[in-house]
């Protein structure tokens, strides 16, 4: 890792073979070093997610038989991962963005103190 990359702080989650195929946990990897060295992902790798908050995104990862997401946060000092799940309907469930707004709100409000 370059001095100007930033860290990943995981608030939740992990990814590991299995769950995830070797070939999704690679492209994950990638995906994730490329936001640590300040690239800006679009579709179809990533999409905003204001419903969570400013600065949140969901990165799409396609595995043989499973649609993952990670949540996560760019921060200025770091890529916050929020959530990772398996995506089984169009919409993100009411559930998953509740929790990523909760570890925010007490992520923020920890580093404020």
């Amino acid at each position: 890792m370059d001095e100007t990359d930033k860290p990943l702080l995981w608030l939740h989650g992990e990814i590991k073979t299995p769950p995830f195929s070797q070939e999704a946990r690679i492209e994950t990897g990638v995906l994730l070093r490329r936001l640590q060295q300040g690239e800006n992902l679009g579709l179809p790798h990533s999409r905003p997610m204001p419903s969570i908050g400013s600065h949140c995104h969901e990165l799409r990862i396609r595995d043989a038989d499973k649609n993952w997401r990670i949540i996560y946060r760019i921060d200025d000092d770091a890529i916050l991962i929020l959530e990772v799940f398996n995506k089984t309907t169009r919409a993100t469930p009411t559930s998953v963005i509740d929790t990523c707004q909760k570890r925010l709100s007490k992520y923020d409000k920890d580093t404020q103190n």
